[in-house]
């Protein structure tokens, strides 16, 4: 009777059309223990290899992609960014993050296949590859119904399904388990709690909608910030604020990026094969699943808000994973 209880707890916990086989697939590339995983950081052709001195690593980075700055999520809990958005190549079951804060894929994202030799930086939630038993656990998902998605958070036994725990990231340590997806409540208080640096007659600056390199987007400041001198930062904390009220060059990022701070794109989302708001919305998930089985929480802006809130789980969104 305590097995069957038990049974009966987890199907209230997780649910989706799953795969007959449910056991962990031993061909799946991005399994670490796949021989044919190509993210042996040692391969001299692997263009992620943080030896080649060709790797545009920045200032304000680690050698596996964190943040020098930290950023406080909880009371007594701080975190550093990857060096970019994550980013994955089907036909090479490769993951990687983006060689700089600004990139996005965008339209391409569109192209999804097992055998897709392009990058895509857009998933479905709880899409890290792992065998949850749901048809759409792949990154390269592409599926237009929630019932097909992992609808759990990404937590505890199920850990595997969030993109940094599972899996090995190329140019972020190689090593599974590394990193994590922030929760609802750490997007929360990022956002919108915690204590940070003065500038001018505004405390606890946050962040920032802002244009960096042409590209739209929402600055994160570290928990002790310096502004770069001669540059203008407006509208801190304002959620309803145009991008275009700061402007940056690519040159002047690298300044405010040396002293901490982190740039989420505006990546626009993604519904089976559309993309669609590339460059207008901003979506980063959580590791939290919603009030409903359809729904998990994310962090989204666009040109009138910065909120968190609920997201359909079969939607495209970003993932910028963190460490402890």
């Amino acid at each position: 009777m305590i097995l069957a209880a038990f049974a009966l707890l987890t199907l209230g916990m997780v649910g989706c059309d799953r795969n007959d086989d449910t056991t962990d697939n031993p061909t799946n590339p991005t399994n670490p223990t796949n021989p044919t995983n190509p993210t042996d950081p040692t391969d001299p052709t692997n263009p992620t290899d943080p030896t080649d001195p060709q790797n545009p690593a920045t200032i304000g980075f680690d050698e596996n992609g964190a943040s020098s700055a930290v950023f406080t999520v909880a009371e007594g809990r701080t975190v550093r960014f990857s060096r970019g958005n994550l980013q994955y190549q089907a036909s090479t079951g490769t993951w990687r993050f983006a060689e700089h804060q600004y990139d996005r894929i965008g339209e391409d994202n569109a192209n999804l296949g097992e055998h897709y030799s392009g990058w895509i930086d857009l998933f479905g939630y709880g899409t890290s590859g792992w065998n949850s038993g749901c048809l759409a656990y792949q990154p390269w998902s592409r599926y237009d119904s929630y019932s097909r998605y992992f609808y759990s958070s990404l937590t505890g036994v199920y850990a595997n399904a969030d993109w940094g725990v599972y899996n090995a990231i190329s140019n972020g340590g190689n090593q599974a388990g590394m990193w994590r997806t922030l929760t609802k409540d750490e997007w929360d208080y990022l956002l919108f709690t915690r204590n940070g640096s003065t500038y001018g007659m505004i405390e606890d600056v946050r962040f920032l909608k802002a244009t960096v390199g042409g590209v739209n987007g929402l600055i994160v400041f570290p928990d002790s910030f310096t502004m770069p001198s001669g540059m203008l930062f407006l509208g801190i904390n304002n959620t309803s604020i145009e991008y275009r009220s700061n402007i940056y060059t690519t040159q002047q990022w690298s300044q405010i990026e040396g002293n901490g701070a982190i740039f989420l794109p505006a990546t626009g989302s993604r519904v089976g094969t559309e993309v669609f708001n590339v460059d207008d919305d901003g979506c980063y998930w959580s590791s939290t699943i919603g009030g409903s089985s359809i729904y998990a929480y994310g962090m989204c802006f666009s040109f009138d808000r910065v909120s968190v809130g609920n997201n359909d789980i079969y939607w495209g969104r970003s993932v910028r994973l963190v460490r402890d």
